[in-house]
């Protein structure tokens, strides 16, 4: 996810995003985003498991009438008096109301959140987490595995990226809300959740029993592998900036051959971190663009020190790669400035602005796309590698890694 601060706290927050599973469970409101049609859930199994789906953007006729207001009231009465599980408050109609009006955008990044979930959106972003630390997307309509953080309960229980969630504790997840979801894989530390999973190459879904745990992850890493500078940033968060000067004025005392970016199954984060990042090669020139629906673009430029512009440098990416690592890929792809090996990027590439409420709740609401310096669409499209290079399951369970392989070969030819 990519956030562009302005004033913190009193600010829209501009990005776009992939949720991190994090802390406690939300209010039970919630419960009907989950609910999808079943000729839904018959649309996007067949978009996972294959099949052709037919008039899938053909206006219903009824969504072409004017709205008469009072059938809103109509409903909230009927609930109030009918529901079976009496009393229901207000409270809980109004907030559910706000949260599906958003959903009716049918974008799963575009979210109301309550102010319990606007509190711990904002904690994610500070990077100390509470659950099984893997990051979340939809992807062809179903709900996937962007990325597992590495030393986390969702990693060591041996989810990847890409896997497909198809039950949550039994619950389907086919045309379920993204931020529904979230709320159910949320728990308080040491419980347990039950993910059943479908992944490429499996002939059926298997079970990951996987218990909740505190995460807290530093954003960047940083070593030499010989007269090689590694760097790894799992997620563009508050802590990436200093720890990424950090690196890079560690580093550049060594006097290192080339530099490895790994931003394999790093999610995104805050746009400001991601330009500054991409500052270090690139030197006061654009990074992103920012394309909205009418045609006007906004130009996000470095202002960088562009330390490591004359390092020769290899970019690892992967499926996991989203967001902010795709804007940081695909412009120094674009500027020629690095080799980007390994696999295809995710394609999260939509902006949000997040706008915070009177009563600590807030929207997130999509408006616009990021493009690439030489205006490639990122969203939907994702960020090709120059060099392909798969990472199979064998190599997983082997510890090989050879796409950083790749990249130190290239870096000593």
């Amino acid at each position: 996810m990519n956030l562009k601060i302005t004033e913190k706290y009193k600010f829209i927050l501009k990005y776009t995003t992939v949720y991190v599973v994090v802390v406690l469970m939300l209010g039970s409101f919630l419960g009907g985003l989950a609910i999808g049609g079943r000729e839904g859930r018959e649309e996007a199994r067949k978009e996972v498991f294959g099949g052709a789906v037919l008039d899938k953007e053909k206006l219903p006729e009824y969504l072409s009438r004017d709205v008469d207001f009072n059938l809103f009231w109509e409903v909230w009465s009927l609930v109030q008096k009918n529901y079976v599980h009496q009393p229901v408050t207000d409270t809980e109609l109004f907030y559910g109301a706000l949260s599906g009006l958003v959903s009716a955008l049918d974008d799963p990044y575009s979210v109301f959140f309550d102010p319990e979930m606007a509190e711990k959106f904002q904690q994610e972003l500070e990077g100390t987490f509470s659950g099984i630390g893997a990051e979340l997307g939809i992807k062809e309509k179903q709900l996937t595995i962007i990325a597992p953080l590495p030393d986390t309960p969702a990693a060591r229980a041996g989810l990847k990226a890409g896997d497909k969630i198809l039950l949550i504790d039994g619950k389907e997840t086919t045309e379920m809300a993204l931020d529904y979801a979230v709320s159910l894989i949320r728990g308080q530390e040491g419980t347990e959740v039950t993910l059943t999973i479908w992944r490429e190459g499996w002939e059926r879904p298997q079970d990951f029993k996987i218990t909740r745990g505190k995460i807290e992850i530093a954003s960047v890493k940083w070593e030499m592998k010989g007269d090689i500078a590694y760097i790894e940033i799992n997620h563009f968060n508050e802590d990436t900036s200093g720890r990424f000067n950090q690196a890079v004025n560690e580093l550049i005392t060594k006097n290192p051959k080339g530099v490895v970016l790994d931003l394999r199954n790093n999610p995104g984060g805050f746009l400001s971190t991601a330009v500054e990042v991409a500052g270090e090669w690139i030197e006061k020139d654009v990074v992103v663009i920012e394309q909205r629906d009418d045609g006007e673009k906004n130009e996000e430029k470095s202002d960088g020190l562009a330390r490591l512009q004359g390092l020769k440098t290899v970019v690892l990416i992967n499926e996991g790669s989203a967001s902010a690592s795709e804007i940081v890929a695909g412009a120094l792809q674009d500027y020629e400035k690095a080799t980007l090996v390994g696999k295809k990027t995710f394609g999260k590439g939509s902006v949000q602005n997040l706008e915070p409420l009177s009563d600590g709740s807030a929207v997130k609401i999509t408006v616009a796309e990021w493009l690439t310096p030489k205006g490639r669409l990122i969203d939907k499209e994702g960020i090709a590698p120059d060099v392909e290079v798969d990472l199979t399951e064998d190599d997983y369970n082997a510890n090989r890694d050879p796409q950083l392989d790749k990249a130190i070969e290239i870096l000593n030819e």
